[in-house]
């Protein structure tokens, strides 16, 4: 798993291009959910970004702090 940068903050949809970008993905238009799940599936991780329901296993994973948060 490559998830691991854990931040403290959200990321931005900006930060979030650069990162899909490095990736190879081009963000154009996705909001920032699919945006995240499309990242996910590009590291070989399960799109699971707002699914969580407030339970999760993956205590260093870089959207942690936001995806509580979201409901996709």
């Amino acid at each position: 798993m490559t998830m691991i940068n854990v931040v403290s903050k959200p990321m931005t949809v900006s930060e979030i291009k650069i990162k899909a970008k490095a990736l190879g993905i081009d963000g154009g238009k996705m909001k920032k959910t699919e945006l995240i799940h499309a990242v996910q599936k590009a590291e070989g991780v399960t799109p699971c970004y707002g699914r969580s329901n407030g339970s999760c296993p993956w205590t260093q994973c870089c959207w942690r702090s936001d995806c509580f948060k979201t409901k996709a």
